[in-house]
């Protein structure tokens, strides 16, 4: 596939939300510059969480994919770095008793810096100017000479991503990661005031679960695997200039790879086939997200299958399901139908954000708690009714106590948004949303389970 590909081969076709920047030779001298820095990802790694993708679509483990909307450059911190990580980690022990498999657990991070947008122009008090893409391109403050893109920001964007990637590493590996310290503060969260009783009953079965695994014998001083994770990054590849810059030959296998993160996706506005951005991913041998929405196409999603995993290989490609509560019944049946049709080996994940993003009654724009559980268990249902394998899930999130989607445990309300509404681009779950949907989600995999079983 990718022997008379070119990682400049997408300059070619057409361009989709991607800026124009006008000093070529401020490019152009970033773009050298990046091609001598060195990957932010191995080729192994990637390779690594294409294994265990393949096993997400045997039904062999589960996917969560979380993070930040968008990375800021202001607000980025150890703390809140670790904060978002700490919530990733309580959610995946909490999916993992649920779903009895493994939880392959991928980070929206280090590299999650550029946003599309629905318009070129944002127009306040009838001045019009362009509209902030992420801090990968231009600022958000509303003046003209923050809205020009600046390549600069580029290399800001990979040495944030550097730090970044080593901070995760020493988390994952260093013993921060310990599973009977997060079950400590999932039960933190499942005893707090206003938590529901059945939050309380999961969190201490799963102590039971360990308790009886420390009579066995098996605990985090002789187990590895009990006190360290393997933890991904993800980012949607929208710049393609930096994508570029950052692709590098991997020297075991002799093919490109994208080293900008483990897995990159390609969003819902820029997955036509014959575009750049198709055109790039399609050469990189890094696991691949598409987004899928109302507008996706049965013919489109086979010929984007076959651009993108062409040898049909487990693992390499995930369609990220995205219809909004109440609109998965009219989109996913047809979608899974040409999976079908064609044997591709996908994972299904589903992404109940963006679908689900409404404006408020205080005119913030905030994404309803209640919404996003529903398209999550109309998901599952849906691959329940068709035997298909409903793989994971994908969630905007931040472990910061912001008040961004209403709703949940401690019922944000749309007068509550103002409060602590630190999104650049979209709303974001907080720690708490975040911990509640995973054990509600946790509820819908052992449901799902025991259904299985009664039908044997």
């Amino acid at each position: 596939m990718t022997s008379a590909w070119k990682k400049s081969d997408w300059r070619s076709k057409e361009r989709i939300q991607m800026p124009e920047f006008t000093d070529k030779a401020a490019l152009n001298a970033v773009e050298d510059r990046l091609n001598r820095y060195p990957p932010l990802i191995f080729a192994g790694e990637a390779r690594a969480l294409k294994d265990k993708l393949a096993q997400v679509s045997e039904g062999k483990a589960f996917l969560l994919q979380g993070g930040d909307c968008a990375e800021s450059f202001d607000e980025f911190s150890a703390d809140n770095l670790r904060d978002t990580y700490k919530v990733m980690l309580q959610m995946a022990v909490v999916l993992t008793y649920g779903a009895k498999v493994p939880v392959v657990k991928v980070g929206r991070v280090a590299g999650q810096f550029a946003k599309p947008r629905s318009a070129d122009m944002e127009t306040i008090d009838g001045v019009s100017l362009p509209s902030y893409r992420g801090d990968i391109i231009n600022k958000l403050d509303f003046t003209p000479e923050a809205r020009i893109p600046d390549p600069q920001n580029m290399l800001r964007a990979y040495t944030q991503s550097a730090a970044s990637m080593n901070l995760l590493r020493a988390f994952s590996m260093g013993g921060y990661a310990d599973i009977h310290r997060v079950h400590e503060w999932n039960m933190g969260f499942a005893n707090a005031s206003g938590a529901a009783e059945k939050y309380q009953r999961l969190a201490n079965r799963i102590s039971d679960s360990l308790d009886f695994m420390n009579a066995a014998g098996v605990n985090s001083g002789n187990s590895q695997s009990l006190r360290t994770v393997h933890f991904y990054t993800s980012h949607e590849a929208l710049l393609l200039e930096y994508e570029e810059a950052l692709c590098r030959i991997d020297s075991t296998s002799n093919l490109p790879v994208a080293g900008s993160g483990h897995m990159i996706w390609i969003g819902d506005r820029t997955r036509q086939p014959d575009g750049a951005h198709v055109e790039f991913c399609r050469g990189v041998q890094n696991p691949i997200g598409l987004k899928c929405g109302p507008t996706t196409t049965a013919d489109d999603l086979k010929v984007l299958m076959q651009k993108l995993n062409q040898d049909n290989e487990a693992g390499r490609l995930t369609l990220i399901a995205r219809f909004g509560a109440g609109n998965v019944g009219d989109h996913l049946p047809r979608l899974i139908k040409a999976v079908q049709e064609e044997g591709a080996k996908v994972v299904w994940s589903c992404d109940p954000m963006h679908g689900n993003t409404i404006k408020s009654t205080t005119g913030f724009k905030t994404r309803p708690f209640d919404s996003i559980l529903r398209e999550v268990r109309e998901f599952f249902a849906i691959h329940q009714a068709e035997g298909t394998i409903p793989g994971g899930v994908h969630f905007e999130m931040t472990g910061t106590d912001v008040t961004e989607c209403t709703g949940g445990v401690r019922a944000v309300t749309d007068e509550d948004l103002s409060s602590r509404y630190h999104t650049a681009c979209d709303p974001r779950l907080n720690a708490s949303q975040s911990l509640e949907l995973a054990f509600l989600v946790a509820e819908e995999l052992e449901q799902r389970i025991l259904a299985q079983r009664k039908a044997v």
